[in-house]
């Protein structure tokens, strides 16, 4: 049964940039449609006017542009203390529901005076014991002992996969996984019929040694078409790559992504590190045929709906793509299984389990909350 939330406020945390920005987004619209206002709270640096115009428009929204420092650019601890209790006194003034965080660390010390629920997106801690065998550095260190005591004190943690609660569980040590509520995404429009010999796509933060872009660059190499990359090749904090086969298209919008996957190219990520993987969802739901490394994330969500290669066999992942290349059909059908399979992945579902974990919270001053 679909838990009734109208009237509900929920001050819900995000940053500007990335693909945090558009889960918010998202959600923001999905729960309006249910009855739910929403005050959207940016941490870091704020909004284009694009971003501005796109949030407004969103029924029951509000924007606030709070100043406040993220997790990965604050100086110290300090800063990022001072950020939760901002957020505590922010949560106070609006009356808010229930607080909906992006960052553990924004209830270090248990001081937000509403129920609180965390989902984990990525983070350093699980990036570093994902691709280092060695300790973490002391910085991260002390940040990921604030986002564990974070974690601890927020009412409910959610993660958008098993392989990603599992992961964050056990680098934080934590005494149970957070609940596996999936994202989702809307499918931004038909799908195509599959003509022609398609290009090879992929997207996302580029420069991120987790996303293994080298190892892709390296299959450019011995590809008949050309593989196209959307995103920064430099990282916020200097982190750079070079991508000589690739041809790089530069960071594309929301709009140009989806005219460029509607002609159903092939959509190839050989990814160390991904909690969920939404350009491979949209990929998916424009019909694309997926090629992808075979990691627990992308295991749990795509298994015979995609081609699984090991991310570091170059090798591999050129026979799979050059396979489907070759062979219309099966390419076409590759597409079909990810299509049908992301429809497991949808706006609703996604928004009946985050609607589940709010009635489970019992907020204070909430109006028809029932499971």
């Amino acid at each position: 049964m679909r838990a009734s939330l109208s009237g509900l406020h929920v001050l819900l945390t995000t940053e500007a940039a990335g693909g945090l920005w558009r889960y918010a987004l998202d959600l923001a619209a999905g729960l309006g449609g249910r009855g739910v206002s929403t005050t959207l709270a940016v941490l870091g640096p704020g909004p284009d006017p694009d971003q501005v115009a796109c949030a407004e428009a969103i029924a029951g929204c509000r924007l606030v542009v709070t100043g406040m420092v993220l997790d990965r650019t604050a100086p110290d601890p300090t800063a990022l203390r001072d950020a939760a209790d901002a957020i505590a006194a922010l949560a106070w003034r609006l009356r808010a529901d229930i607080a909906h965080l992006h960052d553990p660390a924004l209830i270090a010390g248990g001081g937000i005076p509403v129920p609180t629920i965390v989902t984990c997106h990525e983070c350093r801690p699980t990036w570093w014991s994902t691709l280092r065998d060695s300790p973490l550095a002391s910085d991260l260190a002390r940040r990921r002992d604030l986002a564990a005591e974070g974690l601890r004190a927020a009412d409910l943690l959610t993660a958008p996969t098993r392989a990603f609660a599992d992961l964050t569980a056990a680098v934080y040590g934590l005494d149970a996984p957070p609940l596996v509520v999936r994202h989702g995404r809307r499918a931004s429009g038909s799908v195509a019929p599959c003509r022609g010999l398609p290009r090879v796509v992929t997207a996302g933060a580029l420069w991120d040694r987790g996303r293994n872009l080298a190892a892709l660059d390296r299959v450019a190499e011995i590809l008949p078409v050309p593989v196209q990359a959307s995103g920064s090749l430099e990282g916020p904090d200097g982190e750079r790559i070079s991508l000589p086969s690739i041809q790089h298209l530069g960071p594309l919008s929301a709009a140009d992504f989806a005219d460029r996957l509607a002609g159903r190219p092939i959509f190839a990520s050989l990814a160390h590190y991904e909690p969920f993987g939404p350009a491979v969802l949209e990929a998916a739901q424009a019909g694309c045929a997926l090629v992808l490394s075979d990691i627990p994330t992308f295991r749990e969500l795509w298994v015979d709906a995609a081609i699984l290669v090991p991310p570091d066999d170059p090798g591999a992942a050129g026979r799979a793509i050059i396979g489907l290349l070759a062979d219309r059909d099966l390419r076409r059908q590759s597409g079909e299984a990810a299509r049908a399979r992301s429809e497991d992945y949808g706006p609703e579902a996604a928004l009946d389990g985050i609607a589940a974990v709010y009635a489970t919270l019992g907020a204070r001053g909430a109006t028809g909350v029932a499971a």
